[in-house]
């Protein structure tokens, strides 16, 4: 079960683990999967504490960063618009439609001694630069990016640290795009991941990647949380697996409780690309919210383009978190994640270790299984 790519990575398994949780990520790592930070929701401070934080208690195992540098967002163009000119930008009646929908569901406005989130953290290129900036002076392994092929000039210098670039994609096409950029991962997101994703679903678009990319490796994600994924993930081409709901449910998950609940109670039907989160398609946990953004009944008056959409509702986020924070499941009605049709299988809580030790036997079993036939 051990490729190449775990070789190059020193990594015992085939499996990485993206999430926004510094915990997750040096419990996969230690257990010998690669754990990846999710870094659009942090400024360059942050990052910097969480990156300090797992170099401590990583235990030398390797680990990546991921950040978002979009291709295409409001104000690219035009050579990064400033953050008052976005705000200037985003419709008053979008901001008295979404006020309204808090007071209906009774959540209130954030305390004077609570500092509203910076709404432009992430999406955008000089973001998603400074992140890598950030990430390059640690000791990582990989940098990921999503939503774009990430500039040649942060390949470059990646590469001159001995790091790594993955990138995600949704088409075979944009796949041989990144392979020509020089990027060294292509992770092929299918129909089914969680989080922004396109319409090929992963047992269709998997195995075109590897043909289109070969030799680059490929590493599978969307629909992939348990062994038997993983089997048939390796079985059609590729060196691994991207995984990111799975680690939403584990013991060492900062989620809010309720949140957890949420998900650990939610089937795969319970889930829907929608743009409310960024302004674009992106697989996440069915809710009042969602749905009243662009469901079958929405009453929005429509989501808004990348950046602008995260701008709009970063405080609305906040607010609804910490509500979510101060009670129990009644106050958690808005609250959602990104989540893939996955989460069908995260029925409960059990450590990281655990979960990378039953894929890994799982899918053992499974090609053993096969061979057998």
């Amino acid at each position: 079960m051990r490729t190449d790519l775990c070789d190059k990575l020193g990594i015992e398994f085939p499996i990485f683990a993206f999430s926004h949780c510094r915990d997750v990520v040096a419990a996969v790592s230690k257990a010998g999967g690669l754990g990846v930070l999710g870094a659009v929701a942090y400024s360059p401070e942050e990052l910097e504490v969480e990156l300090n934080w797992i170099d401590e208690n990583v235990d030398g195992k390797p680990y990546g960063v991921d950040t978002v540098i979009p291709a295409k967002y409001v104000g690219r163009d035009q050579g990064q618009l400033d953050k008052d000119t976005l705000d200037n930008m985003i419709p008053s009646e979008t901001k008295e439609w979404l006020e309204n929908l808090l007071d209906e569901h009774g959540v209130p406005d954030l305390p004077d001694s609570v500092e509203e989130t910076e709404s432009l953290i992430g999406w955008s290129t000089s973001a998603g630069r400074s992140h890598v900036e950030v990430a390059l002076k640690h000791p990582i392994k990989l940098i990921a990016n999503a939503l774009g092929t990430p500039p040649a000039d942060v390949i470059e210098t990646a590469h001159k640290h001995d790091v790594m670039v993955a990138a995600l994609v949704g088409t075979p096409a944009q796949a041989l795009k990144q392979k020509e950029a020089g990027v060294d991962i292509i992770i092929a997101s299918g129909y089914e991941a969680g989080g922004h994703t396109g319409e090929i679903t992963s047992m269709v678009l998997w195995p075109q990647c590897v043909e289109a990319c070969a030799p680059t490796p490929v590493l599978a994600a969307g629909g992939v949380g348990g062994g038997k994924q993983m089997a048939a993930a390796l079985a059609l081409g590729c060196q691994g697996v991207w995984t990111g709901s799975i680690w939403l449910t584990v013991s060492e998950a900062d989620g809010v409780p309720a949140l957890v609940d949420k998900l650990i109670e939610a089937d795969s039907t319970q889930t829907r690309r929608s743009r409310c989160i960024s302004g674009k398609p992106a697989r996440q946990l069915i809710t009042p919210y969602t749905e009243a953004w662009d469901g079958e009944k929405a009453t929005s008056p429509g989501t808004l383009p990348m950046p602008l959409q995260w701008m709009a509702t970063a405080t609305a986020t906040q607010r609804i978190h910490r509500h979510a924070q101060t009670g129990g499941a009644e106050n958690a009605t808005l609250l959602g994640t990104p989540v893939g049709q996955v989460v069908g299988q995260m029925n409960h809580r059990r450590p990281a270790k655990n979960v990378v030790q039953d894929m890994v036997n799982e899918c053992v079993d499974t090609l053993m299984d096969l061979s057998e036939r």
